[in-house]
């Protein structure tokens, strides 16, 4: 049976909710935290060394840290390593992985048990899509053997499993029968085909209609006919996109430079007034994106949750939580109710078991 860890994909620590989400995570029993010099802009790791500055040594040295080096032909994993250790304020990480690396991982094997022979990792894995595993363990042997290890030191394998995407389950029973940590990522971040889904449910924003009004009546000047257009454009669409990953990607490259462009027409009188109304519509705006989203779920994948009497994350993080060959299953927890929600979950699952 699987527990939870504490995924920092989106963290930063410039964010407030995300520093107390992961503090809680942490006093809750959370004890590994997987993340990479890449998330935010190294924003994940300082967030996680902001943290570990509110615990005593005791404490933190039960949480295991895994973090991930991206191939490049222009920072060496070295380099990387260095960097997260500096932004980690650590001089060992737990686990090094490689993430999906686009040929044999041998030179980066050679590199990471150079990197454990000097004491700055503990062990190191692959974070990948499940396919072509035969050949790690031989690759790692012959790493070691290169570096005079007396035995390699590959110890974690990162795949994408959730109910709709199965396929590393056979991958992760291979490595548990290697005696290694299966880590299970985009447990709710799932694609079927072409089609991408957030496998969770979201009420409708009771606010939505409130704001968006009050913006619209902002907005009912001709200077600001161009916003208020964009407006009702995004308020009939709201039901379009596929997933709420699509709507953030389109939020950030569309709306926002559109909203700055109608902004800088304007003069500083009433400016205040119209942001707040800009954020609060947004705000409640994705609450709906994500509602739309959600209620869609049920009907496109009968299969998967015809079954489910509860909400749709909690199907989908049960389905992970009852698989043998899944050591950790790493959720995004950007909110301390995020937290409080998984937290109980477990709670639950783990009376079930015991019932059981």
């Amino acid at each position: 049976m699987s527990t939870f860890a504490f995924g920092t994909y989106r963290i930063t620590d410039e964010n407030p909710l995300h520093i107390e989400a992961l503090k809680e995570a942490i006093e809750s029993g959370v004890r590994l935290i997987d993340t990479a010099g890449h998330y935010t802009n190294g924003g994940a790791e300082r967030a996680i060394a902001k943290v570990m500055a509110y615990f005593e040594d005791s404490l933190r040295n039960e949480i295991k840290i895994v973090s991930k080096y991206t191939p490049s032909s222009d920072v060496t994993l070295h380099e990387q390593l260095t960097q997260s250790l500096q932004r980690l304020e650590l001089h060992s990480i737990d686990c090094y992985l490689v993430d999906t690396p686009k040929e044999s991982p041998y030179e980066e094997f050679v590199s990471l048990e150079k990197e454990v022979k000097e004491g700055r990792i503990g062990s190191y894995g692959i974070s990948f899509d499940g396919s072509d595993y035969n050949d790690l363990l031989l690759l790692a042997q012959k790493a070691a053997k290169e570096l005079g290890n007396a035995q390699h030191s590959f110890s974690t394998i990162e795949l994408p499993i959730n109910i709709l995407q199965q396929e590393g389950l056979t991958c992760a029973a291979w490595a548990k029968r290697q005696g290694l940590r299966v880590l299970s990522s985009c447990p709710l971040n799932a694609q079927k085909g072409p089609l991408m889904y957030r496998l969770a449910d979201y009420e409708e924003s009771r606010e939505y209609y409130h704001y968006v009004n009050e913006l619209l009546e902002f907005c009912s000047t001709d200077l600001l006919k161009p916003l208020k257009n964009l407006i009702e454009q995004m308020d009939s669409n709201r039901h379009k996109f596929g997933w709420i990953g699509e709507y953030d990607v389109f939020v950030s490259t569309q709306i926002l430079p559109h909203i700055k462009m109608s902004l800088e027409k304007l003069n500083s009188e009433h400016l205040d007034d119209l942001l707040y109304f800009i954020e609060r519509f947004l705000q409640e705006y994705r609450t709906m994106v994500a509602y739309e989203c959600s209620s869609r779920i049920r009907s496109e994948l009968k299969s998967e949750f015809q079954e489910c009497k509860v909400t749709i994350q909690e199907c989908a993080l049960q389905f992970l939580y009852e698989q043998k060959s899944i050591d950790y299953i790493l959720v995004g927890m950007k909110k301390p109710s995020y937290v409080q929600e998984v937290m109980a979950l477990k709670e639950k699952l783990n009376n079930n078991f015991m019932a059981c």
